[in-house]
């Protein structure tokens, strides 16, 4: 038999990679529309909060939060993910063990 067949796997793997490393940096892209409107409302807020004499770090509070959020589902993802692989190749190599038991020799 052949290798298992994770290359759908491992390319959303390398995806979810990216996306983590991109998050990290403080790259916007990888973000979600919910998750992209609660960074422009707090962005918003703290604008306001500037304009008015007061501090930020209640909006800067908010950001981090949401950051971190973002970051605990990509990894999330990524768990499950690297399950998934996981769950293919033990299954691969069970198939592959009954193969070889109901042989000839």
């Amino acid at each position: 038999m052949s290798k298992p067949d994770t290359k759908r796997v491992d390319r959303a793997i390398r995806q979810t990679t990216k996306k983590l490393e991109a998050v990290r940096r403080g790259e916007w892209w990888p973000l979600t529309g919910r998750e992209r409107r609660d960074m422009l409302r707090a962005m918003a807020g703290g604008a306001r909060s500037i304009h008015q004499g007061r501090s930020t770090t209640g909006a800067e509070n908010r950001m981090d939060t949401i950051g971190s959020s973002v970051e605990m589902r990509l990894n999330a993802e990524l768990t499950a993910l690297y399950g998934e692989r996981q769950r293919i190749v033990t299954e691969h190599a069970r198939d592959k063990a009954a193969k070889k038991s109901s042989g000839w020799w």
